[in-house]
């Protein structure tokens, strides 16, 4: 299908693969699959996790050889290698950023091809100069001697386009680029891409988030299971209809909600305060009960999460569970206590990505008990294929490692790992980050089946149409005081909003739980 007319598109593709398939063992990843890529569009790729999108894009990178097919670069049948596909101008900025912190924005910018002085050394004046050029041309106020530690993800994530850009692209693929990005620097990313479209790059944008894909699109693909499903203008396309084509059915009810029989408290917050992030949070939370924590980023949601669980040591405060007062020191006393977290970098935190899928299921369980010797093989077998089947994790077999698998599918795993455990609490931080809308739905439904089994579920969200989907009350928290506790069934985005920019904190000491209940 050709481009939708737009004034700056180019009449023929940069890029055009025809044909292109690629198996691993026990997984066809692409099915014939056509795609096609014109300067001055930008083209947003869209499927579940496992749909191929990733595949194909690391085959158009040179970093994957396709086992059939076809890669024209300006008409002419080409082989890429990464080198290659650098000097046909392609690039491509993946959603785990691989800047290195302890370098400068300019050294990262260079990184391998730092411009040399006639003795063969690194130039530092032309480097330095190169980098604000390119910053400046991005309207990005960014010193180029500024270690990248030191910038917010935002602009770390913006150096890492402007590292993409330092080889001239002709192609810029962009992977998931908004996933730590609050609404206004969403709104500024926007505003770079617009800007390269008009310069005549033709830009790949794979997302998630549908809202973005309509906002931003000229064209929009669809891949399902390893095969191109639809390519269409984005113009007139509903979020109704891409889901049907992702999925091959009408989703249906996105938030499930089934009746839930709260009682008693299972854990109670009281005054938790950590100096430089959060002060005085007081909450309950009840046995089937799920409670949302609302807020914008450097609230201090996470930071909350990280210190009930243990990992971050409180400064004053205590939290209860069953009654029994502590304040945990480690993880370990956390999980032992019932408590298990769902971090937000599940890669970095929430697997063991080497390890094979049922090494990862059973952790929490082994470190419970205190040793494996405790469990029967048949057992971890059993408790193995009963989560992978339970939570439709989408894998051979359990022996295949979890760093193999796609993003919905390893946080399946991260969550199953708690419920083989049988932990009383569960703290979700920002659970369906990074992954599709059938797995959103999956992730959702998990979520109200562990709430009617009475556990409580404590979930920090940046989404607010999910915080209020699938919570029964909403904690929010502005600049790391707790300015609300709010029924979900009361209140709205806006009033959530209101409340998550209020600038006036509370004195020390007062109880929104108590003041919102009056």
């Amino acid at each position: 299908m050709e481009p939708q007319p737009h004034r700056s598109v180019q009449p023929q593709p940069i890029a055009r693969l025809t044909g292109v398939e690629k198996t691993y063992p026990g997984v066809k990843a692409l099915k014939g699959v056509d795609f096609e890529i014109y300067g001055g569009e930008i083209h947003c790729l869209v499927g579940e996790n496992g749909a191929g999108k990733s595949t194909l894009m690391r085959v158009l990178t040179g970093a994957v050889k396709p086992d059939a097919g076809k890669i024209e670069i300006d008409g002419n049948t080409v082989v890429l290698d990464p080198a290659s596909a650098i000097s046909h101008g392609i690039g491509i900025v993946y959603q785990e950023l691989d800047l290195i912190p302890a370098m400068s924005v300019a050294e990262n910018i260079f990184l391998g091809h730092e411009p040399l002085t006639k003795a063969g050394l690194i130039d530092w004046t032309e480097l330095r100069r190169g980098a604000a050029k390119l910053l400046s041309s991005f309207d990005l106020d960014i010193d180029p001697d500024t270690l990248v530690r030191d910038l917010a993800p935002a602009q770390q994530q913006m150096v890492q386009i402007a590292k993409a850009m330092s080889h001239e692209n002709r192609i810029l693929i962009l992977d998931e680029p908004t996933a730590s990005l609050t609404s206004k620097e969403v709104e500024h990313l926007f505003v770079l891409l617009r800007k390269l479209r008009r310069q005549g790059l033709g830009l790949v944008y794979i997302s998630h988030r549908l809202e973005e894909v309509l906002a931003l699109g000229d064209r929009m693909t669809v891949f399902r299971d390893g095969s191109h499903i639809m390519t269409r203008p984005v113009a007139g396309l509903t979020q109704a209809d891409i889901i049907e084509a992702m999925v091959g059915r009408p989703l249906g009810e996105q938030f499930p909600r089934s009746s839930r029989a709260q009682s008693g408290e299972i854990m109670v917050v009281e005054d938790l305060t950590r100096e430089g992030e959060f002060y005085d949070v007081s909450f309950t939370l009840r046995r089937g009960e799920v409670l949302a924590i609302a807020g914008i980023i450097g609230a201090g949601r996470s930071e909350l999460l990280e210190t009930i669980f243990g990992i971050r040591h409180a400064h004053r405060g205590k939290v209860s569970v069953d009654g029994v007062h502590t304040a945990f020191s480690s993880p370990r006393e956390a999980i032992k206590h019932g408590l298990g977290l769902v971090p937000e970098e599940r890669r970095e935190s929430g697997l063991v990505l080497g390890r094979s899928v049922a090494d990862n299921l059973i952790y929490p369980t082994v470190d419970r008990l205190g040793s494996v010797v405790r469990l029967k093989h048949s057992e971890i077998r059993a408790t193995v294929d009963k989560y992978i089947r339970s939570l439709g994790i989408k894998t051979p077999s359990g022996r295949v490692l979890a760093g193999s698998l796609s993003g919905g599918n390893q946080q399946k795993i991260v969550i199953g790992k708690w419920l083989a455990a049988g932990i009383k609490v569960l703290l979700l931080d920002e659970p369906t980050r990074g992954v599709d809308v059938n797995a959103k739905a999956e992730i959702y439904r998990l979520i109200d089946e562990l709430a009617q089994s009475g556990v409580g579920v404590l979930v920090v969200s940046s989404e607010l149409p999910e915080v209020l989907g699938i919570s029964d009350r909403v904690i929010v928290l502005s600049q790391g005081h707790q300015t609300a506790m709010l029924e979900t069934a009361k209140t709205s985005q806006v009033e959530i909003m209101k409340y998550a920019i209020e600038a006036k904190a509370r004195p020390s000491g007062a109880r929104p739980e108590l003041e919102n209940a009056r």
